[in-house]
């Protein structure tokens, strides 16, 4: 089946061919899943104005504001992301990109997570120059989080603040820099499903390692508080796409997750091949307790150590 055929198919229909893409998920990750985690490292600093996100909007949505934290807060969320039995854990701040300074402070922190933590260490920092880059990969990061949020053609909707071929040309960099690249985006803003399609295909040209995708909330207080959200078989549909999409790629269900799949989190976790767990940047997930036991009923083995998974493949 090609990818694009899923997305022709009736909603009511669409549990018929969950097979189709687990069967793709078995031939490359057989029955592996991977749980990762994030801190909120610099909250509602960002001037970018996305209408989808309650950091831009930090008046009206009452989202946490900080400077970036300390490297002993930093640590620690790297132990608590552990103990929810994730295998990565990510430094995420708000804004365009993240200074000299800050950037001190983040080299040092994943120095520490690496020597007193046994988990993988990834970074999301907007747009850097190439000697960050080069800085964070010398402290042990292998990983950097960017993503291009949508297709090029909807972007100019949500904001207007940064290029979304400016986004483009950072991630290329990433995989030029010989760094593994964690690009996905947001979906439920009101693109349509040709979004979706030119969204996958910018990003099959980028050839990222993983791929996270994530769900709109409508948050309070936002330009697209009053969005409608698409049915969770409608996400269903998405995931099912860009399973057949991208094979190769570890597709990670992060924010949102919760709020538009409900039950059907369960047929999700059968295409893709993580979840993010503990929270988000600025609203809640579940207790990674129930994420777990999800995991264990579908019979899927958890991989919290990097040897496991070398093993696995």
């Amino acid at each position: 089946m090609k990818p694009e055929e899923i997305l022709s198919i009736p909603d009511h229909l669409l549990p018929a061919f969950v097979s189709e893409c687990f069967k793709e998920r078995l031939k490359i990750w057989g029955n592996s899943f991977e749980f990762c985690s994030i801190i909120n490292a610099k909250s509602g600093l960002c001037d970018r104005g996305c209408k989808f996100c309650a950091q831009a909007f930090p008046k009206k949505t009452k989202a946490p504001v900080y400077p970036l934290v300390d490297i002993e807060t930093m640590v620690e969320g790297a132990k608590r992301a552990k103990k929810a039995q994730a295998f990565r854990y990510s430094i995420v701040t708000s804004g365009k990109g993240i200074n000299e300074k800050e950037l001190l402070v983040i080299v040092e922190a994943v120095k520490r997570i690496k020597q007193e933590v046994e988990i993988e260490v990834d970074v999301s920092l907007g747009i850097m120059p190439d000697e960050f880059l080069e800085e964070l990969k010398k402290s042990g990061v292998r990983r950097i989080h960017h993503n291009l949020e949508t297709s090029k053609e909807f972007y100019p909707k949500i904001t207007t603040k940064i290029d979304w071929n400016e986004k483009y040309r950072f991630a290329q960099r990433v995989k030029e820099q010989n760094l593994e690249l964690c690009c996905g985006g947001l979906f439920g803003m009101g693109e349509t499903e040709e979004d979706w399609i030119s969204f996958a295909n910018a990003l099959a040209q980028l050839e990222p390692e993983s791929i996270p995708v994530n769900l709109l909330i409508p948050i309070p207080g936002t330009p697209l508080e009053n969005i409608k959200p698409l049915s969770p078989l409608s996400f269903l549909k998405l995931i099912m796409y860009l399973r057949l999409k991208f094979p190769k790629a570890e597709l990670r269900l992060c924010g949102g997750r919760e709020y538009n799949l409900r039950e059907t989190q369960a047929i999700a976790a059968l295409v893709v091949n993580g979840f993010m767990v503990g929270g988000y940047l600025t609203r809640a997930g579940r207790d990674p307790s129930f994420d777990y036991q999800l995991i264990r009923d579908l019979g899927f083995n958890l991989i919290t150590h990097p040897q496991n998974r070398q093993e696995k493949a």
